[in-house]
């Protein structure tokens, strides 16, 4: 006889929906996400901070919370400077949920 535990409430979202947490998390995420990947471009091109604000046209304090994952104030417009700045394209799409 084996003892399988059986499945008990829903999924990760049901339970964020439940909390109404379920967007915050979502964009937290996704921030974390963007910042990971433009700080892993900028490190393999060897681009400083400095070098990629000059290329943005902004501050290193700029660049700073654009790289910094938990920051969540950072415009569209930013986040595809940065990106472009290394070398890389912001592509936004919405998708069927």
């Amino acid at each position: 006889m084996t003892d399988t535990p059986s499945s008990i409430g829903g999924t990760l979202e049901d339970f964020l929906d439940e909390l109404d947490e379920r967007d915050a998390v979502y964009g937290e995420a996704l921030k974390r996400v963007l910042a990971w990947q433009i700080e892993n471009a900028r490190q393999k091109q060897a681009i400083t901070k400095t070098e990629m604000a000059l290329k943005m046209g902004t501050s290193r304090t700029q660049v700073e919370r654009v790289l910094d994952p938990r920051n969540l104030a950072v415009s569209l417009d930013t986040l595809d400077r940065a990106a472009r700045s290394v070398g890389k394209k912001l592509v936004i799409e919405l998708v069927d949920v």
